[in-house]
């Protein structure tokens, strides 16, 4: 028996060893084989220099290296692929997921009543007060349109069977999002609580604007209501201009300039709003039928002794 832990890494110089060292501590303690395959998303610091050190003094590191940066859901997908263990862990490399969970995680998996185990953050920490709010409000608005329902708090760190792990790279579209994804594919979830751990070294890859564009893209990838939502927006539209010109009608009045502006405005808005939905779709469809790859490893390290 076997467990992977694949953790995806970009410009982690200053944390690698120290979550290595932390990490190693756990597994050492779980009395089961394992492997560590780290996924360096094209760093542009010591990182990748640092893991090579790392794998010619364990042979149980592997090192997947991409050619540039193709963001962390293409890190995990590459990590997915590549282990080969009956377990697999998906953990980040700033330790602000606690390792010591690894064993609880094991444990509960072993029983073989649940398929995957998430670790579910309970406190936010040190967080801003806007990131807190963003993320409550993504939670919300994506169970509200989508058929998938996703627990708040719930991070990509999380040990699952093979079951769990062939669904997942089954699910072949370009645009991944994987914390929709663990819940589209279903299979019976335990949630482990943990309080937030700050970043002890470096700092966070995710920006506020890279924040919205990941979960603008979430919600896109698992429901087509946005779609739906453009179709309704414009019958009112077409109800409200109907109701506006039997009233002119009826009462005979001169519609001034202003209002007139204040119409095309409202109506151009409309429109420019649906076909920008639209297109987020139209655009996306072109993505998948490039049938590009995910990712491109420019370097594969296995077990150099």
């Amino acid at each position: 028996m076997q467990l992977s832990v694949v953790v995806p890494c970009y410009n982690e110089e200053a944390m690698i060893v120290l979550f290595y060292q932390e990490t190693q501590k756990e597994l050492q303690k779980l009395n089961i084989n394992y492997e560590l395959i780290f996924v360096d998303d094209g760093s542009i610091d010591g990182s990748l220099s640092l893991l090579k050190n790392l794998n010619k003094k364990d042979n149980t590191i592997k090192i997947i290296s991409f050619s540039r940066n193709f963001g962390k859901e293409a890190a995990m997908l590459a990590g997915l692929e590549k282990a080969s263990g009956d377990y697999v862990v998906i953990m980040d490399a700033d330790l602000q997921n606690p390792p010591h969970l690894l064993k609880d995680m094991l444990i509960i998996l072993k029983t073989n009543e649940y398929d995957c185990v998430a670790a579910y953050r309970k406190s936010r920490g040190h967080e801003s007060i806007f990131k807190s709010i963003f993320s409550k409000l993504f939670y919300k608005i994506a169970n509200l349109m989508t058929d998938i329902k996703m627990a708040e708090g719930v991070s990509d760190y999380r040990m699952m069977n093979q079951s769990v792990v062939k669904s997942l790279l089954s699910m072949k579209e370009y645009h991944r999002f994987t914390k929709g994804m663990f819940a589209w594919v279903g299979y019976k979830t335990k949630y482990l609580t943990y309080d937030n751990v700050n970043r002890q070294a470096g700092r966070t890859k995710w920006s506020i604007i890279g924040l919205f564009k990941y979960a603008f893209s979430g919600i896109i990838s698992f429901t087509i209501l946005p779609l739906r939502i453009a179709i309704f927006l414009g019958l009112l539209t077409i109800l409200t201009g109907l109701i506006y010109t039997i009233i002119v009608i009826i009462n005979g009045n001169v519609v001034s300039g202003s209002i007139i502006i204040s119409m095309l405005l409202f109506l151009g808005g409309c429109q420019l709003l649906v076909l920008g939905i639209i297109g987020e779709y139209l655009g996306r469809t072109y993505y998948e039928t490039k049938r590009r790859p995910h990712y491109i490893i420019k370097e594969y390290i296995s077990y150099d002794k």
